[in-house]
């Protein structure tokens, strides 16, 4: 399943690398995608999109 998520406290390349280590801590096979400028995260996973929400937040960046 593909979770597309808006991430407004995303700035930069460093931000989507912490944001790729959180969502892999809940899927390790996850396949993400973070865009710093269009501030969006695309996740191929099999996780739900709660845990993946949670994930993100609790690295410091809350979705939208």
């Amino acid at each position: 399943m593909t979770v597309e998520l808006k991430v407004p406290s995303m700035a930069c390349s460093a931000c989507a690398d912490t944001i790729t280590k959180a969502v892999k801590t809940v899927d390790a096979n996850a396949t993400v995608q973070a865009d710093p400028k269009t501030k969006l995260v695309s996740v191929e996973t099999q996780a739900s999109e709660a845990a993946i929400k949670e994930a993100i937040a609790s690295a410091g960046y809350p979705v939208s």
